[in-house]
């Protein structure tokens, strides 16, 4: 759990992205504790699925600084990044279709592996590849995928496509997990299903970050919230508080949608 005297797992400090004369994030800060499910929302274009590009390494920040169990790791690449435990998914589907679930989550057991990827994937590192494989058969079992091993991908429906993307990322073995919409087209079956799943993950240590436009889950998942508009830090804390200001009501209700679905930035 959260312990709020120590030092943030995760923390960006004066963050700005710029693409040509558009600010898309202004000077934002926040810190993400040790153990916490950590929302970021905000209204369309509010600078949230830029702000997880900056954090994730596909963008460098254009000023202020991301640290990382107190690393400095402003404009490192997603690959650096995953190895050292910070591992995004992605609100795109970015699994191999024609692979099976499990050589699926084996490619991501190597998400997090220093060695070369390519040698443990054609088995050249035998005994390596036996523990991969393990630990991917344990990773599908935690999703109640095991049974779906030997599918190819493109036979899944959108549900456990998205759960398989949680399990590739969860193989990675991260301390850190960055979730990208992870509700986004999905029943609310499905949906109670997967937060049973995110409360899981971060009961097994992992820390949880996610952007959302699923207010309900986000309300009833996380233990802090942090939300954005134009950019820049609007409000942060508890989820009852962050409901209830003001000023967050205002920056919903004055969005195109009210709902805050889709997010240009």
């Amino acid at each position: 759990m959260s312990v709020h005297g120590e030092r943030p797992i995760l923390e960006a400090r004066g963050l700005t992205r710029r693409f040509g004369g558009l600010v898309a994030v202004d000077n934002f800060s926040f810190s993400v504790h040790e153990g916490a499910i950590h929302g970021l929302i905000g209204p369309n274009g509010a600078g949230k699925t830029t702000t997880f590009n900056v954090i994730s390494g596909f963008y460098a920040p254009t000023a202020g600084r991301v640290f990382f169990r107190g690393l400095d790791i402003s404009g490192r690449k997603t690959s650096a990044l995953a190895a050292m435990g910070l591992v995004r998914t992605f609100q795109g589907s970015t699994l191999f279709q024609e692979f099976s679930v499990l050589d699926n989550v084996r490619v991501g057991r190597h998400l997090g592996a220093r060695a070369g990827f390519l040698s443990r994937l054609i088995g050249t590192d035998r005994l390596s590849e036996r523990e991969a494989d393990a630990k991917a058969r344990e990773t599908l079992a935690f999703f109640e995928l095991e049974e779906l091993a030997g599918e190819p991908v493109s036979n899944l429906p959108h549900g456990h496509q998205r759960m398989l993307g949680m399990a590739v990322a969860l193989a990675a073995e991260p301390k850190v997990l960055l979730l990208d919409e992870p509700f986004t087209g999905m029943n609310p079956e499905e949906t109670r299903r997967m937060m049973a799943l995110v409360r899981r993950i971060r009961d097994r240590g992992v820390t949880v970050m996610l952007v959302e436009h699923d207010m309900q889950a986000v309300m009833n998942l996380c233990d802090t919230i942090t939300v954005m508009n134009f950019g820049a830090l609007l409000v942060e804390g508890a989820p009852e508080a962050v409901r209830n200001d003001p000023a967050v009501i205002e920056a919903y209700l004055g969005s195109a949608t009210g709902n805050g679905a889709g997010d240009a930035a």
